[in-house]
C-alpha cells in the first residue's frame, strides 16, 4: 500500500474534526504549565508558546472521537490529552540536557536559555504536575495508563546509551529502543483516547497497537531524515551518527555486509569525524539504505491503516488515516 500520496496533508487538515475541542484542551494545558512564581512562570510560558506540532494530543482526541458516539468530549479526554503532552514535553526538556542541545523547535532550548539546573527542575515540575492533575481529577485509570510510558521512555534512553558505547546494534535492539523511546508514547496516546471515551479494554489495546505502529513509522522517518541535507530539514545532517548512533538506514546496509565490512563501518561510527560521516552517508546512499528503511516504515503504516479500516466511517477515522499519510510525507 503506498503512503506517499500526491496530495499534501497538513496537521490542520487532520485536526479539522477537533475544532471546538482543541480550545478546551489548550486551556487544560495552560493551567498545567503555570506557576505562581513569575520567574518560573516565564520558563513554563516559554515552553507552552514553543511547543511542537501536537501530534500526540491530537491522536488522543481523534481516538476519543472514534469511540465518543458523537457527543462532546468529557473533561477526561482533555485531561488525557494534556497529560500526554506534559509527558512528551518533560521528556524533551530532559533530552536537551542529556544531549547538550541548544535548539528545540527552532528556538533556544530551556537548558541553553535558563541553565541545566533550572531545566532539570522544570522537567521534574512538569512530571509532578502529571501526577498532581491525575490524582486531583480522580481519573485514576487514565493516570495509571499514561504513567507506563514514563518508565518505557527512561528504559529506551538507557538502552540506547549502552548501544552507542558498544555499537552492538542489531535490528532487534533498534526496534526495542524506538518502541520504548517513541512508539510507546504514540501507542499510549491512542489507547488513552479510547480509554477516556470509556471504550472496552480490548478496544483500548487495539488503539494502542495502532498508535504503536504509527510511532514506529514516525521514528523510522526521523532516522531517514537524519541523512537528508540541512537545507531540507533545518537540522544538522547525520546528527545521530555524530552521536555514534546506528539507526535503520545504516543497519539495512550492514545486514548485507561481510563481518569485516561491518567492523569497518563500526570503526567509522566510533570515530565519527567529518570524513567518516561523509563516507557513511555515501555508503547508505549507494546501497539504498534510506529506501529500504522507508519500506519498513510503510509496512508499519500499512498495519495501522488495516486496523483503522475496522472502525465505522467517521471524520475521526478519516483523520487518523490522514495522519498515517502525514507521517510518511514529512520532510522535517
Amino acid at each position: 500500500m503506498a503512503h506517499n500520496n500526491a496530495q499534501h496533508i497538513s496537521l490542520a487538515d487532520i485536526k479539522a474534526p477537533l475544532a471546538g475541542e482543541l480550545d478546551k484542551y489548550e486551556e487544560f494545558l495552560k493551567q498545567a504549565l503555570h506557576s505562581e512564581s513569575p520567574y518560573f512562570n516565564d520558563i513554563l510560558q516559554y515552553i507552552f508558546d514553543n511547543r511542537g506540532k501536537g501530534v500526540r494530543p491530537t491522536l488522543v482526541m481523534l481516538f476519543a472521537g472514534v469511540f465518543g458516539g458523537g457527543k462532546p468530549f468529557s473533561s477526561r479526554v482533555h485531561l488525557a490529552a494534556s497529560l500526554i503532552e506534559l509527558i512528551h514535553t518533560a521528556s524533551l526538556v530532559h533530552d536537551d540536557i542529556i544531549d547538550n542541545a541548544t535548539v528545540r523547535h527552532g528556538q533556544t532550548s530551556v537548558n541553553s536559555k535558563w541553565g541545566g539546573r533550572n531545566a532539570i527542575l522544570t522537567g521534574d515540575f512538569i512530571l509532578s504536575r502529571i501526577f498532581e492533575m491525575g490524582m486531583e481529577s480522580l481519573e485514576f485509570d487514565i493516570l495509571t495508563y499514561v504513567s507506563h510510558s514514563i518508565k518505557w521512555l527512561c528504559e529506551g534512553e538507557v538502552i540506547q546509551d549502552e548501544q552507542t558505547k558498544t555499537l552492538a546494534m542489531t535490528h532487534e535492539r533498534y526496534y526495542d529502543i524506538i518502541d520504548k523511546k517513541t512508539a510507546s508514547l504514540l501507542g499510549i496516546s491512542c489507547g488513552v483516547g479510547a480509554l477516556a471515551a470509556k471504550a472496552p479494554a480490548a478496544e483500548v489495546d487495539k488503539a494502542y497497537h495502532i498508535g504503536r505502529a504509527m510511532g514506529m513509522a514516525f521514528q523510522i522517518k526521523d532516522d531517514i531524515l537524519d541523512y537528508a541535507t540541512t537545507d531540507q530539514t533545518g537540522k544538522p545532517t547525520c546528527a545521530d551518527l555524530r552521536e555514534h548512533k546506528i539507526t535503520l538506514p545504516l543497519l539495512e546496509v550492514m545486514k548485507e555486509c561481510t563481518p569485516q565490512e561491518v567492523e569497518q563501518i563500526k570503526a567509522m561510527v566510533r570515530r565519527a569525524d567529518d570524513e567518516d560521516i561523509a563516507s557513511l552517508r555515501q555508503i547508505v546512499a549507494s546501497h539504498n539504505g534510506a529506501e529500504r528503511a522507508e519500506q519498513v516504515m510503510n509496512d508499519f503504516l500499512t498495519e495501522a491503516k488495516a486496523l483503522l479500516a475496522d472502525y465505522p466511517d467517521s471524520p475521526y477515522r478519516t483523520s487518523l488515516c490522514l495522519m498515517c499519510d502525514f507521517l510518511a510525507q514529512r520532510k522535517k
